[in-house]
Protein backbone atom coordinates (compact mmCIF):
# COMPACT_ATOMS: atom_id res chain seq x y z
CA UNK A 1 0.00 0.00 0.00
CA UNK A 2 2.92 2.42 1.23
CA UNK A 3 4.45 1.36 -2.36
CA UNK A 4 1.60 2.19 -4.27
CA UNK A 5 1.33 5.26 -2.76
CA UNK A 6 4.67 6.88 -3.52
CA UNK A 7 4.83 5.76 -7.01
CA UNK A 8 1.45 7.53 -7.00
CA UNK A 9 3.21 10.69 -5.64
CA UNK A 10 6.05 9.97 -7.91
CA UNK A 11 3.87 10.01 -10.69
CA UNK A 12 1.71 13.13 -9.49
CA UNK A 13 4.83 15.12 -9.39
CA UNK A 14 6.45 13.97 -12.96
CA UNK A 15 3.13 15.03 -13.80
CA UNK A 16 3.62 18.61 -12.66
CA UNK A 17 7.42 18.79 -14.15
CA UNK A 18 6.03 17.99 -17.63
CA UNK A 19 3.22 20.38 -17.68
CA UNK A 20 5.29 23.18 -16.02
CA UNK A 21 8.51 22.42 -18.60
CA UNK A 22 5.97 22.73 -21.46
CA UNK A 23 4.63 25.95 -20.29
CA UNK A 24 7.24 27.85 -19.68
CA UNK A 25 8.65 26.87 -23.14
CA UNK A 26 5.60 27.78 -25.07
CA UNK A 27 5.17 31.49 -22.53
CA UNK A 28 9.34 32.10 -21.69
CA UNK A 29 8.64 32.51 -18.02
CA UNK A 30 11.93 31.35 -16.93
CA UNK A 31 13.60 34.38 -19.36
CA UNK A 32 11.54 36.85 -18.39
CA UNK A 33 12.23 36.26 -14.69
CA UNK A 34 15.95 35.79 -15.20
CA UNK A 35 15.78 39.07 -17.20
CA UNK A 36 17.11 41.99 -14.52
CA UNK A 37 15.92 44.37 -17.66
CA UNK A 38 12.10 42.49 -18.02
CA UNK A 39 12.08 43.39 -13.83
CA UNK A 40 12.97 47.33 -14.21
CA UNK A 41 9.44 48.02 -13.36
CA UNK A 42 10.51 46.89 -9.16
CA UNK A 43 13.05 49.76 -9.65
CA UNK A 44 10.32 52.42 -9.76
CA UNK A 45 8.12 50.24 -6.95
CA UNK A 46 11.16 50.87 -4.82
CA UNK A 47 11.12 54.59 -5.48
CA UNK A 48 7.14 54.51 -4.29
CA UNK A 49 7.18 51.51 -1.80
CA UNK A 50 10.18 50.07 -0.16
CA UNK A 51 8.27 47.33 1.59
CA UNK A 52 6.01 46.42 -1.63
CA UNK A 53 8.88 45.95 -3.54
CA UNK A 54 10.68 43.79 -1.25
CA UNK A 55 7.60 41.74 -0.71
CA UNK A 56 6.90 41.55 -4.84
CA UNK A 57 10.82 40.94 -5.02
CA UNK A 58 10.43 37.68 -2.31
CA UNK A 59 7.18 36.42 -4.46
CA UNK A 60 9.72 36.21 -7.57
CA UNK A 61 11.88 34.64 -6.14
CA UNK A 62 10.42 31.66 -4.32
CA UNK A 63 8.57 31.26 -7.43
CA UNK A 64 11.62 31.52 -10.19
CA UNK A 65 13.85 29.06 -7.31
CA UNK A 66 11.02 26.29 -6.67
CA UNK A 67 8.79 26.03 -10.05
CA UNK A 68 11.39 27.47 -12.49
CA UNK A 69 14.32 26.25 -11.15
CA UNK A 70 16.48 29.45 -11.84
CA UNK A 71 19.83 29.98 -10.09
CA UNK A 72 19.94 31.57 -6.81
CA UNK A 73 22.44 34.28 -8.10
CA UNK A 74 20.14 35.34 -10.78
CA UNK A 75 17.96 36.76 -7.78
CA UNK A 76 21.06 38.05 -5.62
CA UNK A 77 22.30 40.08 -8.62
CA UNK A 78 18.69 41.65 -8.61
CA UNK A 79 18.44 42.23 -5.28
CA UNK A 80 21.60 43.90 -4.95
CA UNK A 81 20.51 45.80 -8.00
CA UNK A 82 17.37 47.30 -6.82
CA UNK A 83 18.17 47.69 -2.81
CA UNK A 84 21.78 48.19 -2.15
CA UNK A 85 23.91 45.60 -0.21
CA UNK A 86 22.75 45.10 3.04
CA UNK A 87 18.76 45.25 2.30
CA UNK A 88 19.61 43.11 -0.64
CA UNK A 89 21.62 40.55 1.37
CA UNK A 90 18.63 40.09 3.66
CA UNK A 91 15.52 40.11 1.43
CA UNK A 92 17.61 37.83 -1.16
CA UNK A 93 18.25 35.46 1.96
CA UNK A 94 14.98 35.31 2.87
CA UNK A 95 13.45 34.97 -0.30
CA UNK A 96 16.24 32.06 -1.15
CA UNK A 97 15.56 30.80 1.96
CA UNK A 98 11.63 30.53 2.05
CA UNK A 99 12.31 28.78 -1.57
CA UNK A 100 14.04 26.63 -0.39
CA UNK A 101 11.59 25.13 2.18
CA UNK A 102 9.46 25.05 -0.16
CA UNK A 103 10.90 22.99 -2.67
CA UNK A 104 12.15 20.72 0.82
CA UNK A 105 8.43 19.92 1.85
CA UNK A 106 7.60 19.35 -2.14
CA UNK A 107 10.27 16.87 -2.26
CA UNK A 108 9.43 15.49 0.77
CA UNK A 109 6.01 14.98 0.41
CA UNK A 110 6.35 13.38 -3.58
CA UNK A 111 9.44 12.13 -3.93
CA UNK A 112 11.21 10.64 -0.64
CA UNK A 113 8.57 7.39 -0.25
CA UNK A 114 10.25 6.17 -3.66
CA UNK A 115 13.72 8.06 -3.77
CA UNK A 116 15.27 7.27 -0.37
CA UNK A 117 14.74 3.50 -0.98
CA UNK A 118 16.73 3.95 -3.91
CA UNK A 119 19.48 5.79 -3.00
CA UNK A 120 19.98 3.96 0.70
CA UNK A 121 21.15 1.21 -1.63
CA UNK A 122 24.02 3.17 -2.30
CA UNK A 123 26.51 2.40 1.27
CA UNK A 124 28.60 5.78 0.44
CA UNK A 125 25.16 7.67 0.48
CA UNK A 126 23.51 6.22 3.05
CA UNK A 127 26.54 6.93 5.07
CA UNK A 128 25.82 10.78 4.10
CA UNK A 129 22.39 11.26 3.98
CA UNK A 130 20.97 8.67 6.26
CA UNK A 131 22.79 8.17 9.52
CA UNK A 132 20.88 8.98 12.20
CA UNK A 133 23.37 10.86 14.46
CA UNK A 134 23.02 14.39 12.49
CA UNK A 135 26.57 14.80 11.72
CA UNK A 136 26.81 13.78 8.42
CA UNK A 137 24.27 15.63 7.42
CA UNK A 138 24.93 19.03 8.43
CA UNK A 139 28.31 18.69 7.29
CA UNK A 140 27.06 18.06 3.85
CA UNK A 141 24.69 20.82 4.19
CA UNK A 142 27.37 23.45 5.35
CA UNK A 143 30.01 22.45 2.52
CA UNK A 144 26.98 22.21 -0.33
CA UNK A 145 25.53 25.80 0.70
CA UNK A 146 29.09 27.60 0.47
CA UNK A 147 30.65 26.10 -2.19
CA UNK A 148 29.05 28.09 -5.00
CA UNK A 149 29.64 24.54 -7.52
CA UNK A 150 26.82 23.19 -6.02
CA UNK A 151 23.40 23.76 -8.07
CA UNK A 152 20.77 25.59 -5.43
CA UNK A 153 17.54 23.90 -6.87
CA UNK A 154 19.19 20.82 -6.63
CA UNK A 155 19.99 20.42 -3.32
CA UNK A 156 16.76 22.10 -2.55
CA UNK A 157 14.96 19.24 -3.69
CA UNK A 158 17.58 16.37 -2.66
CA UNK A 159 17.09 17.05 1.27
CA UNK A 160 13.78 16.73 1.26
CA UNK A 161 14.64 13.31 0.70
CA UNK A 162 16.98 12.95 3.04
CA UNK A 163 16.11 12.32 7.23
CA UNK A 164 17.60 16.09 8.06
CA UNK A 165 14.57 17.63 10.07
CA UNK A 166 12.59 20.70 8.50
CA UNK A 167 13.44 23.12 11.27
CA UNK A 168 17.32 22.02 11.19
CA UNK A 169 17.69 22.48 7.25
CA UNK A 170 15.65 25.34 7.24
CA UNK A 171 17.77 27.16 9.87
CA UNK A 172 21.09 25.89 9.14
CA UNK A 173 20.41 27.09 5.26
CA UNK A 174 20.00 30.65 6.44
CA UNK A 175 23.00 30.29 8.42
CA UNK A 176 25.58 28.77 5.54
CA UNK A 177 24.00 30.53 2.32
CA UNK A 178 24.43 33.94 4.13
CA UNK A 179 28.58 34.23 3.11
CA UNK A 180 28.02 33.30 -0.53
CA UNK A 181 24.12 35.58 -1.10
CA UNK A 182 26.61 38.14 0.70
CA UNK A 183 29.32 38.59 -2.12
CA UNK A 184 27.26 37.39 -4.69
CA UNK A 185 24.77 40.61 -3.51
CA UNK A 186 27.62 42.80 -2.72
CA UNK A 187 29.34 42.58 -6.04
CA UNK A 188 26.25 43.07 -8.04
CA UNK A 189 25.52 46.14 -6.09
CA UNK A 190 28.74 47.39 -6.92
CA UNK A 191 27.64 47.73 -10.50
CA UNK A 192 25.10 50.51 -9.54
CA UNK A 193 27.64 52.17 -7.10
CA UNK A 194 29.51 54.86 -9.63
CA UNK A 195 33.14 55.98 -8.35
CA UNK A 196 33.10 53.51 -5.32
CA UNK A 197 32.26 50.19 -7.42
CA UNK A 198 35.89 49.49 -6.75
CA UNK A 199 35.55 48.44 -3.18
CA UNK A 200 32.05 46.94 -3.24
CA UNK A 201 34.13 44.64 -5.88
CA UNK A 202 36.75 44.13 -3.60
CA UNK A 203 34.90 43.04 -0.66
CA UNK A 204 32.77 40.44 -3.23
CA UNK A 205 35.84 39.30 -4.19
CA UNK A 206 37.50 38.56 -0.85
CA UNK A 207 34.55 37.28 0.77
CA UNK A 208 34.24 34.99 -2.56
CA UNK A 209 38.12 33.74 -1.68
CA UNK A 210 37.18 33.16 1.56
CA UNK A 211 34.05 31.45 1.14
CA UNK A 212 35.04 29.35 -1.34
CA UNK A 213 38.35 28.49 0.03
CA UNK A 214 36.48 27.61 3.53
CA UNK A 215 34.25 25.82 2.07
CA UNK A 216 37.05 23.16 -0.30
CA UNK A 217 39.10 22.66 3.01
CA UNK A 218 35.89 21.18 5.07
CA UNK A 219 34.84 19.21 2.17
CA UNK A 220 38.68 18.04 1.95
CA UNK A 221 38.86 17.15 5.73
CA UNK A 222 35.34 15.81 5.65
CA UNK A 223 36.54 13.23 2.45
CA UNK A 224 39.32 12.13 4.21
CA UNK A 225 37.40 11.47 7.72
CA UNK A 226 35.06 9.84 5.30
CA UNK A 227 37.65 7.44 3.55
CA UNK A 228 39.60 6.62 6.47
CA UNK A 229 36.59 5.09 8.55
CA UNK A 230 35.74 3.17 5.40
Amino acid sequence: MENKKGLTKLLLFTLLVIVIVTLNGCFGWSKYLSNMDNLSFLQEIVNNNFLVAIFIYIVLTIVGCVVFALPGITFAVIAGVLFGPVIGIFACLVATTLGAMLAFLTARFFLRDTIKPMLEKNSVLKKLLFLEDGKSDMLVLMITRMVPIFPYNLQNFAYGITDISFWKYSIFTFIFMLPGVSFFTIGAAGLTAGEEKWRYFLIAGILAFVVTGTGILIQRKFLKADKEEL
